[in-house]
């Protein structure tokens, strides 16, 4: 058996730095050409440099991925490089929490816009590369390959979690826009699935104490989690431990890959035996 992804285009955005990066590698040691999207070139051209010393391919493309017109570039940009796309993956974002009496509609809107809406705009945006092609290749062939969304989902988005409204509305929400994919493209051989991560170690669920701060474009936010509190949620995980970068890669890998040819719809949860 060859590289399960030969022959296919992929864009993940968010993949510059943690899962996302972690995924592009993976997706790039399975043969895939890789769109790498960051809002920032530096760990974006970082990704590629990576892949391609692997002796993989991959082009970046910068920007935020709740701007106007992003998604329509970032397709194109796969269309223009490589001629088609086949695997999208919505792994882009961050939370800014708050409680929500105290949350600002600034902290609503924008986490609900990277989370939902730009995936959204991204789907809408690749139905010419996955509905119009697989149409053309029924007419011509019989049947069409296998083209794949998937999108990032979160445990917060199953059973909610203090202080993250936002995130787990939006979280929420991409499971059903991901299932309600599964039903409106399956007559083009699409399968639409979601990976609900539980505690993942990237910068995102660093200790709190430590500082990061992600640019929204408007102003910066601190991410992480109080150590106290992290250490508590790691400690509610059956296997005992977070999650690495490439174990949560691989749970996308699947849903990429042939093996879920006939799978569609669903969200997995990845966490350790974390389960709701």
């Amino acid at each position: 058996m060859g590289p399960m992804l030969e022959n296919r285009v992929a864009i993940i955005t968010g993949s510059g730095r943690g899962i996302g990066r972690a995924a592009a590698l993976a997706f790039a040691n399975e043969g895939a050409a890789v769109v790498v999207s960051d809002l920032d070139p530096e760990p974006a051209e970082a990704t590629v440099t990576e892949i391609q010393k692997i002796g993989g391919k991959a082009v970046s493309h910068v920007g935020d991925v709740s701007a106007p017109g992003f998604a329509e570039q970032i397709v194109q940009k796969a269309v223009d490089t490589w001629g088609g796309l086949h695997i999208l993956v919505n792994n882009a974002g961050f939370t800014w929490d708050s409680l929500v009496h105290k949350m600002t509609e600034d902290q609503w809107d924008k986490i609900l816009d990277i989370h939902l809406k730009a995936p959204f705009r991204l789907i809408r945006a690749a139905k010419p590369c996955f509905c119009d092609a697989a149409k053309a290749e029924m007419r011509q062939t019989g049947s069409a390959v296998a083209r794949k969304i998937i999108n990032i989902s979160s445990v917060a988005g199953v059973g909610g979690n203090v202080g993250q409204a936002n995130y787990s509305s939006a979280k929420a929400g991409i499971i059903g826009l991901t299932k309600t994919i599964s039903k409106e493209w399956a007559r083009y051989n699409v399968q639409s699935n979601c990976v609900a991560f539980g505690f993942i170690d990237t910068r995102l669920t660093q200790e709190k104490e430590k500082g990061i701060a992600v640019d929204t474009g408007t102003q910066k936010v601190a991410v992480g989690v109080p150590a106290k509190q992290r250490d508590a949620f790691i400690q509610m995980i059956p296997m005992g431990r977070a999650g690495t970068p490439e174990e949560a890669a691989n749970a996308i890998l699947f849903f990429a890959s042939p093996l879920s040819n006939y799978v569609s719809g669903q969200m997995l949860i990845c966490g350790g035996g974390f389960s709701m």
